[in-house]
Parts: structure tokens; sequence; C-alpha cells
């Protein structure tokens, strides 16, 4: 009888304390290491370098400390630190081939990129009502959006963000883990961690769903429309010209949402988180290393105000040398 409650209490110390996680990576690709280290590496930096130019530009040129252009920095800032939760683990097991993470660092890996994330895709939705007030209600818009607005704003998406994801990574530390303690993605993904996991994960499934369910296609039915009463305002616009301005306004930010939503659509919006694990480990390279990469690009050069200030940044530059 006290063999049977050993072995039980055993098990049940296996269970419960494993220590640490192996992340598979790029198994497929891991002898060009050094070489998909320098490209990531590149794509890293200048990810970064873009997303600082935003923010610096921003903050320095007061032609751009308009509404517009804080949700711009923010989201630039938010995008910095998404990334910054990822990529330097991917450069790690590319290069050192350290593929190993510890319980603790990985769920809070797990809730850093969960959390972040979240706050992009709410940012993105206050963006889009940005212009549609700029667009469609012109008179009002200096009203409604003022800087206390603004601010109240970021702070709501950060918010709701941290609220949804806490809940979720509270009861992802919950759960029981044994047997394998591989996770077949480069970072600690949700859908993977609830896959190693020998415990009952049917509600913990159901929960991520219909968290993601609920901040992708919320956020998505907003933008829509919005964007459909951008559309309607444009076209009754009488002169080209201004309906030419006014959707330049407005493309870039709709090429970005279509990078993003398509990607995290895919990867998401299932309810069995354990299928397509394969899959997800490639299509989330576009949310980490591409998109990022790309947002800078598509914000500065479809935009003639930020070049108007890069130029007199440097005119500026070269008076003082």
């Amino acid at each position: 009888m006290t063999d049977r409650k050993l072995e039980i209490t055993m098990g049940f110390r296996n269970e419960t304390t494993m220590s640490e996680f192996t992340l598979l990576g790029f198994p497929a690709v891991q002898h060009l290491g050094k070489v998909l280290f320098l490209v990531h590496l590149l794509a890293y930096l200048a990810s970064i370098t873009g997303n600082m130019f935003i923010i610096t530009i921003t903050w320095t040129d007061h032609r751009l400390q308009t509404p517009m252009y804080f949700f711009l920095s923010s989201f630039s800032f938010c995008e910095f630190c998404f990334i910054t939760t990822v990529i330097p683990k991917l450069l790690s097991i590319f290069l050192l081939g350290q593929q190993t993470i510890n319980f603790t660092s990985c769920l809070t890996q797990a809730f850093s990129f969960l959390f972040l994330g979240s706050t992009i895709f709410f940012l993105m939705t206050v963006m889009s009502l940005d212009r549609y007030l700029a667009i469609c209600k012109p008179l009002h818009y200096p009203t409604i959006m003022s800087l206390k607005v603004c601010f109240l704003l970021v702070f709501f998406c950060y918010t709701l963000s941290f609220i949804f994801i806490t809940g979720v990574i509270l009861k992802v530390s919950q759960l029981s883990f044994c047997g394998s303690n591989i996770i077949p993605h480069f970072f600690c993904d949700l859908g993977s961690l609830i896959h190693l996991s020998c415990s009952e994960t049917r509600s913990i499934e159901m929960l991520a769903f219909g968290i993601a369910l609920f901040i992708l296609f919320t956020s998505l039915i907003i933008t829509i429309i919005a964007y459909s009463n951008i559309v309607v305002t444009i076209m009754s616009l009488p002169s080209a010209k201004e309906r030419q301005r006014a959707f330049s306004t407005c493309s870039s930010h709709l090429l970005v949402l279509s990078l993003m939503y398509g990607s995290c659509v895919f990867i998401y919006v299932k309810p069995k988180q354990a299928s397509r694990l394969d899959s997800n480990r490639e299509a989330a390279l576009v949310n980490t290393v591409v998109t990022p990469l790309l947002n800078p690009v598509i914000y500065t050069l479809r935009n003639k105000q930020v070049h108007q200030a890069l130029r007199d940044a440097l005119s500026r530059v070269k008076l003082q040398k």
C-alpha cells in the first residue's frame, strides 16, 4: 500500500515539475543556421530601426504630433516590443543551437507574445476609427479626438489585452505537463503548450479559441464598418484629387491590416489548437519577421508628411555640421 502511494506521488511530481521545454525551431534547415541567423538578424535590425524611426520622427516633428501619428507611434512601439519577445531566442537557436527554455521563461514569452499581439490588433482598430472620424466627421474630429481621448484609447487597448491574456496564461500555468517536452515551434506558442499537457485541455482550448475569435473578429468587424463608411464618403467627394488624397491616408493601413489578419486567422481561429502545429510555425514567421519588417516601409514610403519631416530633419543635421 505504501509503495502504491509512493508511485502515485512520484507520478504526480513527474507531471507537474517539468522545469524546461525544448523549442524545435526549424530542424529541416538547421544546417543553414548561420545563414538563417544573418538573414533574421538583418530583418530584426531593420524592423527595430524602422519602428524607432517612426517613433522618433513623430515625437520630434511638431507637424506629426496629431492623433493619427500618435496612434502610429504607439503601434510602432508595441510592435518593437512584440518582435523582441520572439526574435532574440530564434537567433540563438539558429546561431548557437540553444533550444531549451525554462518553464517560467516559456510562460513569460507566451504571455508577452499574446498580450502585445492582442494590443496591436486593438490599436489597429483604434487607427481605423481615427481615420473614420477624420474623413467622415472632419468638423467634429478635433473635438472628439483630443489628446486625452487618444491616451485613454491606447490605455484601453493595453488594459483589455492584459485582462484577456492573463486569464488564459494563468489557466495554462495550472496545467500538468508530462511525457515529451518538445515544442514544435520557434517560441512558446500557446497551442503547442496546451498540446503537451497531460491534463484535460478541452476547456482551455475553447477559452483560447473564444478569446482569439473575439479579438480578431471584433476588431475586424469594427474595421470593416469604419472603412465601408470611409469608402462611401470618399466616393462622394466632388474632386478626384480630394478622393486620391483621402484614400492615400488609408491605403497603408489597409495593406498592413490584410497581412496581419490573414496570418492570425489562419493560426488562431480553430477550436483544436493541436491541429496544424507545423503549418502554424511557418505562418507565425509572417507576423514575427515579415510584417514587422514591411510595416515601417509601408507607412513611411506612402506618407508625404513623413517624407517632408525626414527631409527637414536631414537638412537640420547638415546645417549643424
